[in-house]
């Protein structure tokens, strides 16, 4: 059984079945024999599936954006504007796929040659819980519409959101063309081993990564691996401070900072570093804890105790280690796990919350003496997410587009994704890409045809 936890008020949910080892295998069967009919299908025919699904999550969007404040303590606002976005997600690709997967005609010695995409059969997506609907459709929007079936795999904490999910998508496929697998974590190996599975998505920790990683990998395996992050942001002397610490602050503390590619780490030049400090301290002292169940502007407890726990462990280790706590930093005498948008400055190379990723609303910002020390601070890391810089100077800028190492780099604005732009990371943040006509293009064969 699984046992998911309220993280509102630390008490249990309704408990739900997880599937044997016999019951799993049986339900990856059951999307293997699903795949020849799905694959031959028109991508037309698969994007009319894609746009029905949108339009049922959206009749659905109350409910599921109910079941993720119960079940991972996202406010209700934000999982609503989640269900919004995945289901712009399965629209997006409904109506671009075709175009993504054309067939490429390339010169060669042959009289006629090209480049064909077809699908690789049945694909497994492991997920994690901080964005439950998203995620899925990050991953099931473009496999589906390339002509793979799928296999959902959910993390336990949100059990009903993922069974809600999944009615939503089976109500409108055919039979197995995407399933379920709730099972425990530790059969997510065998999972992944079954002859069935062609290829893996994972969205993660970096620890559980290299697991998956690893085990695709025996099997020789293609994965997508989208991992942690301690992403930077640079803000320079030139900058307009006051937008720049609004958009820091939205970006760190959106889903109580349980977001991958959030801002961890604030660059600032050395001439205004006591003036961004400031300006971020009372920004996160005009915000509350609150439940969000409510129709409010409150931040959310974090998902676990553990999680939460290990967040606060970060914290002292970083102020043990010389930084100061500007507010918050403490755990609340209240229910439930929560934890209060916490700042801590003067963070250095070394300190935990700038070697580590922190999932929670905790900032860590450090002093640079100028842009060159930035960009070195900010490359300062075994992760590789997102990356931003604020600035008003064009050669700034364009120095950070280059400089920059992360799979993506904002300027002037927040790190975030698109269903119409590509995003992954490198290093310790994987390898891979998701979304934008680069994502659609994983889980294919890509087949030369070479004809004399």
């Amino acid at each position: 059984m699984l046992t998911p936890m309220n993280p509102t008020t630390g008490s249990a949910l309704t408990e739900v079945p997880s599937l044997s080892s016999e019951q799993a295998s049986a339900l990856i069967d059951s999307a293997v024999a699903a795949a020849p009919a799905w694959a031959i299908l028109s991508y037309k025919e698969r994007g009319q599936y894609l746009l029905n699904i949108a339009e049922l999550m959206r009749k659905n969007k109350d409910e599921l954006a109910r079941l993720m404040a119960e079940e991972m303590g996202k406010p209700l606002r934000e999982g609503l504007g989640e269900v919004e976005k995945a289901a712009s997600c399965a629209e997006y690709y409904a109506d671009n796929g075709e175009a993504f997967l054309a067939s490429e005609f390339l010169q060669s010695d042959a009289r006629d040659s090209y480049v064909c995409h077809q699908p690789l059969g049945t694909v497994l997506g492991i997920l994690p819980w901080n964005a439950p609907v998203w995620l899925a459709l990050r991953f099931l929007g473009p496999a589906l519409m390339s002509g793979n079936t799928c296999v959902m795999k959910p993390d336990p904490n949100v059990p009903a959101t993922a069974t809600l999910l999944t009615q939503v998508f089976q109500q409108v496929l055919p039979a197995g063309v995407m399933e379920n697998l709730m099972v425990k974590t530790e059969l997510v190996g065998e999972a992944i081993d079954h002859p069935g599975i062609k290829a893996i998505s994972f969205t993660g920790s970096s620890q559980a990564g290299r697991k998956v990683a690893a085990r695709a990998a025996s099997g020789i395996k293609p994965a997508v691996l989208e991992l942690g992050g301690s992403d930077p942001c640079i803000v320079l002397a030139d900058a307009d401070i006051g937008k720049a610490c609004d958009v820091i602050t939205l970006s760190r503390l959106i889903n109580a900072g349980q977001s991958c590619i959030a801002v961890k780490r604030v660059i600032v030049e050395a001439n205004i570093y006591e003036q961004v400090c400031e300006e971020l301290t009372q920004r996160f002292n005009a915000l509350e804890l609150g439940d969000p169940r409510e129709d409010n502007l409150c931040i959310g407890p974090i998902a676990r105790k553990d999680l939460r726990d290990q967040l606060h462990d970060q914290v002292m280790r970083t102020v043990n280690a010389g930084a100061r706590c500007l507010t918050g930093g403490e755990r609340p005498n209240m229910p439930g796990y929560y934890y209060p948008p916490t700042l801590l400055v003067d963070v250095t190379p070394g300190m935990a919350a700038f070697e580590e990723e922190t999932f929670g609303p905790v900032l860590a910002i450090c002093k640079a003496d100028d842009i060159d020390d930035a960009f070195a601070l900010a490359n300062n890391t075994e992760y590789g997410l997102g990356a931003s810089i604020w600035t008003s100077n064009d050669i700034s800028a364009k120095r950070a587009a280059i400089e920059l190492q992360a799979g993506q780099v904002a300027i002037n604005g927040i790190v975030k994704t698109d269903p119409r732009l590509p995003s992954g990371g490198i290093g310790k943040s994987g390898y891979g890409r998701e979304l934008g006509p680069h994502g659609i293009r994983e889980f294919v064969n890509i087949k030369q045809i070479w004809a004399a």
